[in-house]
């Protein structure tokens, strides 16, 4: 039996940066990328910038858009896109979860109420439950399992005790000394403090996969972006790519997110509107069940 929580946050006033030192993560500190000081001079950049988006308003403040790219970085990609403007009064932000087993990111926005829904962070693929440190209104949910890959928890998606959302990076002495009320962390982080982040070279930052990645813009947005793969009509991206897509959407702070099969955006009266690849088809029918979930719902969603 599953056991399903919710956690709402009514969102005011103005985003919180926490900013630090920027880049790759050694010994404690970030070094910055050198692919910040090019890519808004490169071409993939450049036609993200100019692209004419397909989109929809959803709710007041949660605008949807979705684009089929036939050559972004030299490959097709299909990338869906939440802008939630936290400027508006009473976006609520929620963080359905469950301790054990499995429940679908379309279930969990369901049971919700939400607008629009992306999955959240890591899990157990074998017995459910989220394998990275997870705070929820103050109360510690999980703490990252031992030997956890370092980089991919090395940032969170947070809400603030002034009830704002944040990108922050994990202090130096671990996520329980953190301040924020609820910390969802996962990896690695994309942007810090306005710039691109240098990378481990390992497969799991090098290779094209499904991605899932959550932003905050200067002017107060969230950018949720789900990125479909493993599909000749859609690649997927590797973490370098990832980074510059969101960069031109306007973030200044980025993260990703659990990636892969559980890839999955979900819009209310429109379903999954990605194409998770579990079922390895180019359709909405291959959702995986996870651990995490991020939900939006909009002042006057219905």
């Amino acid at each position: 039996m599953r056991n399903i929580f919710y956690v709402c946050f009514t969102v005011l006033g103005l985003v919180i940066f926490q900013l630090g030192v920027y880049g790759k993560e050694t010994a404690g500190q970030l070094t910055k990328s050198p692919a910040s000081q090019s890519e808004e001079l490169s071409p993939d950049y450049k036609t993200i910038k100019a692209t004419a988006w397909n989109d929809s308003t959803l709710a007041t403040g949660v605008v949807w858009k979705h684009y089929h790219f036939s050559n972004l970085f030299a490959s097709n990609q299909f990338v869906n896109v939440l802008d939630v403007n936290l400027s508006v009064a009473e976006i609520a932000i929620d963080i359905p979860h469950v301790t054990e087993g499995f429940i679908k990111t379309s279930q969990a926005a369901l049971d919700n109420g939400a607008t629009a829904a992306i999955n959240g962070s890591y899990f157990n693929t074998t017995a459910g439950g989220s394998t990275v440190f997870f705070r929820k209104n103050g109360i510690i949910v999980k703490n990252t399992e031992e030997g956890f890959t370092h980089y991919r928890e090395n940032g969170a998606f947070a809400i603030t005790r002034e009830n704002s959302p944040a990108i922050i990076k994990r202090p130096s002495s671990g996520w329980e000394s953190a301040d924020s009320e609820t910390i969802l962390s996962s990896g690695p982080l994309l942007i810090y403090g306005n710039e691109i982040i240098e990378q481990e070279q390992t497969a799991f930052n090098l290779n094209r996969h499904p991605r899932t990645a959550i932003g905050i813009t200067a002017n107060n947005h969230i950018i949720a972006v789900v990125v479909d793969g493993r599909n000749a009509q859609s690649q997927g991206m590797n973490i370098e790519e990832l980074s510059i897509l969101m960069k031109a959407l306007g973030c200044v702070e980025a993260l990703n997110m659990d990636g892969g099969g559980s890839s999955t955006m979900w819009i209310n009266n429109k379903g999954v509107v990605n194409h998770p690849s579990d079922n390895k088809l180019f359709d909405n029918e291959g959702e995986r069940g996870v651990a995490t979930i991020i939900t939006f719902k909009g002042n006057y969603h219905k």
